[in-house]
């Protein structure tokens, strides 16, 4: 399993969030801002599995530029978004208990 940080320009926030969901991509959305895009951003974390990676960048950037050719403009920004993928090899998920 990998996990995906995705940092968006704000731009295409809620394109994205809405697309991927569609899609049946489950993700954590926070609200960030730095030195990646300069401008308010969003970073989505991705969990995915390795065979997913390809699929995932290429939805996200299909998701991008669909949203310029129907609202007519790019962001002001020089980049749609900036990712970087981490091993996440020692995922553990914790589930609440049983009442006995």
């Amino acid at each position: 399993m990998k996990l995906m940080i995705c940092i968006v320009n704000n731009f295409y926030t809620p394109e994205i969030e809405k697309e991927m969901n569609k899609k049946g991509y489950r993700m954590t959305e926070l609200s960030s801002s730095g030195g990646f895009l300069k401008r308010g951003s969003t970073t989505f974390l991705f969990g995915v599995q390795t065979e997913e990676l390809t699929t995932i960048k290429e939805d996200l950037k299909n998701i991008c530029i669909t949203f310029e050719e129907k609202k007519g403009k790019k962001a002001d920004a020089p980049r749609r978004f900036t990712s970087f993928v981490l091993s996440a090899e020692d995922a553990a998920f914790f589930t609440q208990a049983s009442p006995s």
